[in-house]
């Protein structure tokens, strides 16, 4: 049944995820994409700070501010979205979000006062927020019960996206100034494109409004529940906070330790960032064969021998402990969320705004403290007391198998 999107709101209650019994991989694939999309073109916006500081004659407060606008609307607004459309479902919601995040690049292309920077920031930090929770959505559909792995194939194209957005910035933007970001609206039409074909989809496995059952109550105690999700916090700081040393620190670390060249130094980081996407997508199929918990208590944990070492290592190994924690920790990426949303059935979207709304606010964060620490010690000391962020990990052992108890159930 076709579903309108503007009609009454339904109750409290959540409406339930469509289940499909084989995995809809085109569909897959399209979402992963847009997120690749989504993602790059976000990734450009501090890619161009030093253009944008030079060109209106900026101060470092000014360029914060523009940070903040942009990490307010991408992490705070996204829990509120996810609870929103877990009531409402809004398919072309996606191409939507794609269409805010247009905007923003072309306001930020022809910006004619600071102002204007506040709100291209803005927008392109709303149009992740409105992407993220439904896109989680539609890839939990999509899977055919295979979580993990579907949620591996969407997160990897954010993973490419994140990764390669500082490198075409480098290539396009810097050499050819603020105007040449318009050039990326070809991206954000090309995902608008495919997101609108993947909500005709989603819109027609959407559930009627009138008479639908209730979604499926959690497979714990409510306070159960909520010390798991505790725990799952605790782990995520672990996570963030460490992949945020290296995504943020890392190129200076090895200019200022190795003395290579800011070419090199970008190389190495790409290393790292392209290990994180192999990381994300290996680590959603071992998820569902092995179990979430195993994969969270080794991806966390597993990584602490080197980082541990890191801080002593020379340059060959320093770029191979690098490689291994990247592709170590990053598996946890997708277990982590499906774990979340097995915890709180019928809350895709909310437990998908609050999982990538704590990366990015927990990542900026994370930026600024360590950077100041940096400025009152330095990069070596830094690393040496991140170093021991993964031992965290142990609390791994306190969240409860899922399996099992949905066996019970």
């Amino acid at each position: 049944m076709s579903i309108s999107t503007t009609g009454p709101a339904v109750d409290s209650a959540p409406l339930p995820v469509a289940v499909i019994t084989t995995t809809a991989f085109p569909v897959l694939l399209a979402i992963s994409f847009s997120h690749l999309m989504n993602d790059m073109i976000q990734s450009l916006l501090p890619a161009v700070y030093p253009i944008l500081k030079a060109n209106y004659l900026l101060d470092f407060g000014q360029i914060g501010l523009i940070q903040l606008a942009f990490q307010i609307t991408a992490s705070l607004l996204q829990p509120l979205v996810g609870m929103y459309t877990d009531r409402r479902p809004m398919p072309f919601s996606l191409a939507a979000g794609m269409g805010a995040t247009l905007c923003g690049l072309v306001l930020l292309a022809h910006a004619g006062s600071y102002g204007t920077l506040l709100i291209a920031a803005a927008m392109i930090g709303l149009g992740s927020s409105v992407f993220h929770p439904e896109a989680s959505r539609v890839v939990r559909i999509a899977s055919g019960g295979r979580y993990g792995l579907a949620q591996g194939v969407f997160q990897v194209g954010g993973n490419l996206g994140s990764a390669t957005g500082p490198l075409l910035a480098a290539f396009i933007v810097i050499p050819n100034g603020q105007r040449s970001v318009q050039w990326f609206a070809v991206a954000a039409l090309a995902g608008m494109m495919v997101l609108t074909g993947v909500g005709r989809w989603y819109r027609r496995r959407l559930p009627p409004r009138h008479g639908a059952s209730k979604a499926p109550g959690a497979l714990l105690p409510p306070r159960k529940v909520a010390w798991t999700l505790t725990i799952l916090v605790v782990l995520l700081f672990s996570k963030f906070f460490y992949s945020a040393s290296l995504n943020t620190f890392y190129t200076f670390y090895v200019i200022e330790t190795f003395g290579v060249s800011v070419q090199a130094s970008q190389l190495l980081l790409f290393l790292f960032l392209g290990a994180n996407a192999v990381g994300v997508l290996a680590g959603g199929p071992l998820g569902d064969r092995m179990g979430r918990k195993k994969v969270i208590w080794f991806s966390i944990l597993g990584v602490l021998p080197f980082t541990l070492a890191l801080p002593f290592a020379n340059l060959p190994m320093t770029a191979l402990l690098t490689v291994l924690i990247g592709l170590i920790m990053s598996s946890a990426s997708t277990s982590i969320l499906v774990y979340a949303q097995e915890m709180l059935p019928g809350r895709v979207g909310l437990v998908a705004g609050v999982y990538f709304g704590f990366a990015f606010g927990l990542g900026g964060i994370a930026a600024a403290l360590l950077g100041e620490l940096v400025d009152h010690t330095s990069l070596a000391f830094v690393y040496r007391i991140c170093a021991f962020l993964p031992a965290l990990g142990l609390f791994a052992a306190l969240l409860p198998d899922v399996r099992e108890d949905r066996k019970a159930a």
